[in-house]
C-alpha cells in the first residue's frame, strides 16, 4: 500500500462519515435539485431528442410542457411507505420537480412525441418548419 496517501484516506473517511450523519439528521423530504431529472438531450435530423431518467414514475405523475424552443417536465414522485413508517436510510427524493431546458430552435409542439418505458422518458421534439434549413438556389449573374 501507498503508505504516503495514508492521510489523504484518512481525511477521506472522516468526510464519508460526516456526511452520513448528515444525511441521517436531514429532514424527511429533501427537495430536488435543479438538475432532476437526469437527462440526455441530442439532435438526430430535423428533431432534438430528450432522455429522462424518471424511475417509478407512471405517465400519471409526468407533464411535458413545450413552448417555442423551452421544454419542460414537471412531476411528483409519491411515497409508498405509510405516514407511521420509521425511516432507517432515506435517498430517494420525493415530491414535486420541475426542469426547463432551452433549444437552440424553436420547437413544433403539434409533433412532440413522449413516451416512458422501464422508467426512462422519451421525448422527441422536432424543429419548427421556419427553423429548418432552406437550400437556396445560386442563380448566375
Amino acid at each position: 500500500m501507498l503508505t504516503g496517501f495514508a492521510p489523504l484516506l484518512r481525511l477521506q473517511d472522516q468526510m464519508n462519515r460526516l456526511f452520513e450523519d448528515f444525511l441521517d439528521y436531514a429532514p424527511p423530504q429533501r427537495p430536488y435539485s435543479t438538475t432532476y431529472p437526469a437527462v440526455n438531450v441530442w439532435e438526430d435530423g430535423d428533431c432534438a431528442c430528450l432522455e429522462a431518467e424518471l424511475p417509478g414514475m407512471s405517465m400519471d405523475d409526468i407533464e411535458v410542457l413545450v413552448m417555442g424552443n423551452e421544454l419542460t417536465l414537471n412531476g411528483q414522485r409519491k411515497s409508498e411507505a405509510s405516514a407511521d413508517a420509521s425511516w432507517h436510510r432515506r435517498e430517494r427524493g420525493q415530491g414535486s420537480f420541475s426542469r426547463t431546458m432551452t433549444l437552440p430552435w424553436e420547437v413544433d409542439a403539434e409533433k412532440v412525441e413522449a413516451r416512458l418505458n422501464d422508467g426512462i422518458l422519451t421525448v422527441k421534439l422536432p424543429k419548427c418548419e421556419g427553423c429548418k434549413p432552406k437550400k437556396i438556389k445560386v442563380l448566375p449573374a
